[in-house]
């Protein structure tokens, strides 16, 4: 399955990406440059790769470079992202970001592609308000359940919980984030044909449901 990674890079070694490009706002603030992608500087988005991986080491990645020197990004760098995402076969996203409104651009960019086939993963955060783009009808919505390990998912009341963790256990990343790159991953391996096989998919394999219970 080919994936694009919509996020800040990927740099990870021995890890070939097929198509890589950058997309930021032009300084006159009106349209969206388009460029080659540079070395994941944050690494946010070698971490979600790498999540990716641990779950679908065949998976085929592409490299949609959104966040450059820091994890901001326009809702039109956004929707260039995922236009080129569709053009080039792509067969799922993930976006491990969230945005406080809805935005036309990005809600646009977001019915073409799943108008395409593409299936969307979008980072849900467990506490605060609903995000975008995981709050669009038709976007799966992922985030990070303490009870799952690597390969485990559960069904909370409005998104899909997987693994918070990076797969090298370094803390510096994690949530909502990495767990858009494991539920993408466990996507990828299943290989649903459809975003209503993918559901089904993930209904059938959920090893816990409902929100997690903590001991005070």
């Amino acid at each position: 399955m080919r994936i694009a990674v919509i996020d800040s890079g990927i740099t990870l070694p021995g890890v070939p990406v097929a198509d890589r490009a950058a997309f930021r706002l032009s300084d006159d603030g009106v349209g969206v440059e388009q460029r080659t992608a540079r070395p994941d500087r944050i690494g946010h988005g070698s971490a979600v790769a790498a999540a990716i991986l641990a779950q679908a080491p065949a998976a085929d990645l592409i490299d949609a470079q959104i966040f450059h020197d820091r994890i901001t990004a326009s809702p039109a760098a956004v929707a260039a992202a995922l236009r080129w995402a569709v053009g080039c076969g792509a067969r799922l996203a993930t976006l491990s970001l969230g945005l406080s409104a809805d935005r036309p651009v990005l809600r646009a960019a977001v019915e073409e592609a799943l108008s395409h086939g593409l299936l969307l993963i979008a980072a849900s955060p467990a506490r605060g308000g609903p995000v975008w783009p995981a709050a669009y009808p038709g976007v799966i919505a992922a985030t990070g359940d303490a009870r799952c390990g690597p390969g485990e998912v559960s069904i909370l009341p409005s998104a899909f919980g997987t693994c918070p963790r990076r797969p090298d256990g370094n803390p510096r990343a994690g949530g909502a984030s990495l767990a858009v790159g494991h539920l993408a991953g466990l996507l990828a391996a299943a290989a649903p044909r459809s975003r209503e096989a993918a559901l089904a998919h993930l209904h059938g394999t959920a090893r816990w449901q409902g929100p997690e219970r903590r001991l005070v």
